[in-house]
């Protein structure tokens, strides 16, 4: 079960990571390719536009008063590509995940801007090989595209009886030291004279622990057993969260961690720019769980009362959310009637609000007490005819409704454009002059 983990905005336990090509053999023309891409990248964030950006998000994330801000994730990069700029010419497994996240902030640097930030740097990974949790998912999935991120799954029940539940493992982490430097190594000589190459470990987690639970099980099947089996579940999660627990342990204990106040996401949410963090004490041979945001959701719990929510959810979260310096909270789940029960979370940050959640109610809880992480509603975009009116309206909408928050506005999600990208390059276009009004 174990894979080679690279650097990704999230590192999660179990060991869906992307396997690296052990191959580090690349030709000639390869490294021209990355070189040239490198340019053009490193010249955008050379520009003064980013410490300008940088000063914006880390003023949301203090919570002072900054306009809302724009960023977006999780786009249907199948259908972007309009000309050509987005296909790959290099071939090793390798080159091919350098080339496509350069190409991908190019890209999304000339048509949907925002408010991104390129940093000057490019970071090689540490190379970690992860166990997972001991429980492979088994799922039937329906994919209605080739090459589409976004699928519909229907999950198998592998947690039964209390038997089931000792699947469930610790997972081994281990630093392939000397391969991480191999890595490192032909980072450098590629981008040579053209941007700064930092190794980097892991900044920071993605901690979903209900997701996992509904991978195992399916989620028709986990609503049924909250209600009908609790005790059961609280088995289930109770051994999950020290599971969790006991390999970020190892993570810290291991010097694995990185920073995460700079340009990665933080939760489903945006950047973690923040002046709080890393805190007193920190040292960059030794960061520590403090030194960096958490987050966590519990997605299903949508669809439970906000007792089940406190009581299956949070209560076992905070064991986690505790070890970090901030915290982000939220997905998917409509969390307006929730925000009470989120104070429980000593420190909080940032909340998600769902394109299912009420806006004007939530924003009349949190106020600037925390940051808004405002979701609209992505299916605009996958309407049989764009119509750029309906986006605009309710854009305007939620953000009158949240002019007293401190809010950043994340389009996610996108699971299709119906190829036509300038849908999303004219979202962002919208929401860049609405966001203005509230400066």
């Amino acid at each position: 079960m174990s894979k080679l983990f690279i650097d990704t905005p999230y590192l999660v336990f179990e060991p869906h990571g992307t396997q690296i090509n052990t191959s580090l053999d690349i030709s000639k023309k390869e490294i021209s390719v990355l070189r040239e891409l490198g340019k053009a990248y490193a010249e955008i964030a050379s520009l003064p536009i980013q410490e300008k950006r940088r000063k914006m998000w880390t003023d949301l994330n203090d919570l002072k008063k900054v306009k809302p801000l724009i960023w977006m994730n999780e786009v249907c990069w199948n259908e972007m590509d309009v000309d050509g700029s987005l296909k790959l010419k290099t071939k090793s497994t390798f080159c091919k995940r350098i080339e496509q996240e350069l190409r991908r902030t190019l890209y999304q640097w000339k048509y949907m801007q925002g408010d991104m930030v390129v940093e000057p740097v490019l970071y090689s990974p540490y190379i970690m090989e992860n166990s997972g949790f001991g429980i492979n998912i088994l799922a039937d999935v329906s994919e209605t595209e080739k090459d589409r991120e976004v699928a519909s799954r229907h999950f198998h029940n592998q947690l039964i009886t209390e038997d089931d539940i000792e699947k469930i493992k610790i997972p081994e982490i281990k630093h392939d030291k000397n391969r991480t430097n191999e890595f490192y190594g032909v980072y450098e000589d590629i981008f040579r004279g053209i941007i700064n190459v930092e190794k980097r470990g892991c900044p920071g987690f993605w901690f979903a622990p209900w997701d996992d639970i509904v991978f195992w099980m399916g989620a028709d099947q986990v609503l049924l057993n909250l209600a009908t089996r609790p005790e059961f579940m609280h088995k289930i999660i109770n051994r999950l969260v020290s599971v969790y627990l006991e390999a970020l342990d190892r993570f810290e204990d291991q010097d694995l961690l990185a920073l995460n106040n700079t340009n990665i996401r933080i939760g489903s949410g945006a950047y973690g720019y923040t002046d709080e963090l890393p805190i007193n004490g920190y040292d960059s041979d030794h960061i520590r769980t403090t030194d960096i945001w958490g987050a966590a959701t519990p997605q299903i719990f949508g669809s439970v009362s906000p007792e089940m929510h406190k009581e299956f959810g949070i209560d076992y979260e905070l064991k986690w959310l505790k070890r970090f310096g901030l915290t982000y909270y939220g997905c998917c789940e409509p969390l307006h009637n929730r925000i009470e029960i989120l104070r429980n979370i000593p420190n909080l940050r940032k909340i998600s609000i769902s394109p299912w959640a009420k806006t004007e109610v939530a924003a009349r809880q949190i106020g600037r007490d925390y940051v808004i992480s405002l979701k609209p509603n992505p299916s605009v975009l996958a309407m049989d005819k764009w119509n750029p009116e309906i986006a605009r309206k309710e854009l305007e909408i939620k953000l009158k409704e949240t002019k007293d928050c401190n809010v950043e506005v994340i389009i996610k999600d996108i699971s299709t454009v119906r190829h036509e990208p300038h849908r999303l390059w004219e979202w962002v276009k919208i929401a860049t002059e609405i966001s203005q009004k509230y400066h």
